[in-house]
């Protein structure tokens, strides 16, 4: 069975993504819930601005999928919750699948389901882990026509900085998402490098597979205009940002803004206009 009818769902006819992530509560961590302690809430202002799709767990998607009328976005199923996200990594870590992930993302009427590949230093059983959830995830998903977005996830040593801290090193960055294009993904969700105006090497190297670019912790509106801007440019099929939009005092002008973005290639100035203007560079 194939994924293209979802996907047609997913993406814009120009082949375009804008996905907000509101699935951090999986994770078990006190700060993640800034901006979404009220989930109604913070799910109509997102559904009032319009993005393309919004990812939100298991126990979050009704707040989605009880809002009337067929205008909504799309639901992206995050299918695994892990334990690496805090200042301190626990003893022993994991990332485990939910029971019948795919039956519940068909049920619940899914675009697509979500998954972590993580690459943590010295980690080797997580990332075996983390390969055997997308195999099993990519025969369930192929059996259903259920597309499967593989998130390659390059973390640095907690250490370094502590807590949720991307590597973004493109040498480490390209195999991951090479791996997650290998294992079947049918859409890639990765990490910006530190270098934007390279991202062009990881969009070849996932080979066909569209590439929405991860938004990663909270920064200032002209630091993600404009690195958004630059990913587009590079040849990104969209983009999945959570806490940056979700966070941010205005969420639903920056969805616009970013929309806007991704889909009308708007300039830095215009963005900033649909934010309210007064922000520079």
């Amino acid at each position: 069975m194939t994924a293209t009818p979802r996907l047609r769902r997913m993406f814009s006819e120009q082949g375009k993504c804008f996905d907000v992530a509101i699935d951090h509560g999986f994770f078990n961590e006190a700060g993640f819930l800034a901006g979404i302690e009220n989930m109604r809430a913070a799910i109509d202002t997102i559904v009032a601005a319009g993005p393309d799709c919004i990812q939100l767990t298991v126990g979050q998607a009704r707040q989605l999928q009880d809002i009337p009328g067929k205008s909504k976005p799309g639901l992206v199923l995050r299918t695994d919750a892990a334990n690496i996200y805090g200042q301190t990594l626990p003893a022993v870590l994991f990332s485990e699948l939910i029971d019948d992930a795919i039956l519940h993302a068909v049920r619940l009427d899914a675009v697509a389901v979500c998954v972590n590949l993580l690459l943590l230093p010295n980690q080797p059983e997580l990332h075996r882990q983390c390969v055997r959830n997308v195999t099993a995830l990519k025969t369930a998903c192929e059996r259903y026509g259920m597309p499967l977005m593989v998130e390659p996830l390059v973390m640095l040593p907690n250490e370094t900085k502590g807590g949720y801290m991307v590597d973004g090193n493109i040498g480490l960055i390209m195999p991951l998402v090479r791996q997650a294009v290998e294992l079947g993904a049918d859409v890639i969700k990765a990490d910006p490098c530190d270098d934007v105006s390279e991202y062009h090497r990881v969009i070849e190297v996932a080979s066909g597979v569209p590439v929405l670019v991860r938004g990663g912790g909270r920064a200032g509106d002209a630091e993600i205009v404009a690195r958004t801007i630059e990913l587009m440019k590079q040849g990104a099929s969209g983009i999945v940002y959570g806490r940056n939009v979700i966070q941010h005092p205005n969420p639903g002008g920056m969805t616009s803004a970013l929309m806007a973005i991704v889909h009308q290639g708007a300039t830095f100035e215009e963005a900033i206009e649909l934010l309210g203007g007064g922000v520079a560079r």
